[in-house]
């Protein structure tokens, strides 16, 4: 994610009225498994990885970088939620001059429909606000995912462009920075 400076990852956990977003722990790897070997989780990202494989990949302390939030409920990880940039050689961009800051989020499914990932989302984006104002953020998601399509309606994602990427049809969406409120 850029425009952070040093020092600014990770910021003190962010508290909703269910959720603590924060650095990813070690006590974390186990969660991170499990996510990425989901199937249901895999449906719309190219399926999920082998558990074996994720089991000597994963890292100690996995996801431990900037704009990487480990959704926690009840004490225990149920899902991440990303600000992270997107790379130039992804198509369709909102800014060709300038480095965009992409949303991302995924979920175990024992926590969907629960209404966490809208939570933690939106929890994310402000604090993204307050710590880039003036910046959008983007979103891409396949448009068979209905789950994901309300959820960027909900955020306040509007459509930019469609477009064929990993053999589907891909979402692009872009939520226009906060204006200050006076």
């Amino acid at each position: 994610m850029t425009g952070l400076g040093p020092g600014a990852w990770p910021p003190a956990p962010i508290r909703t009225e269910r959720l603590v977003l924060r650095a990813s722990e070690a006590r974390d790897r186990a969660a991170f498994v499990e996510l990425f070997a989901s199937p249901e989780v895999g449906t719309y990202l190219g399926g999920p990885r082998p558990r074996a494989e994720l089991e000597r990949a994963v890292p100690e302390v996995p996801g431990r970088r900037p704009g990487v939030f480990v959704i926690e409920l009840d004490g225990a990880m149920i899902g991440l939620v990303t600000l992270e940039g997107r790379g130039t050689e992804r198509p369709v961009r909102v800014r060709p001059e300038a480095g965009e800051t992409e949303l991302g989020y995924l979920t175990l499914p024992k926590a969907w429909g629960h209404g966490y990932t809208a939570e933690a989302c939106a929890a994310a984006l402000d604090w993204f606000s307050d710590a880039l104002p003036g910046e959008p953020v983007v979103l891409t998601t396949q448009t068979a995912n209905d789950r994901s399509m309300r959820l960027a309606a909900k955020l306040g994602f509007t459509e930019v462009d469609r477009f064929e990427e990993y053999g589907a049809e891909q979402w692009f969406g872009v939520r226009p920075p906060a204006t200050p409120s006076r």
